[in-house]
């Protein structure tokens, strides 16, 4: 499978996800809200199902979105 992009956008309290189209492309923006001005991303398979969640600390709240992959 080919890397798919995820963008912290810190000004509107989200993360982008861009899939990957195989093709030297990628898909249009998918926005996912997080807390506020997400700062740090990761992507681990938090609950043990074998498919990719995102991980994403938020600066001005102290604290961590969880965004698991449905």
């Amino acid at each position: 499978s080919k890397p798919d992009i995820i963008v912290a956008n810190t000004c509107v309290n989200n993360v982008g996800v861009l899939l990957n189209a195989g093709s030297g492309t990628f898909s249009a923006q998918t926005t996912y809200s997080t807390g506020g001005y997400p700062w740090a991303v990761a992507v681990v398979d938090v609950n043990s199902d074998s498919k990719p969640d995102i991980i994403v600390a938020n600066y001005n709240d102290n604290t961590v979105s969880v965004l698991l992959a449905g």
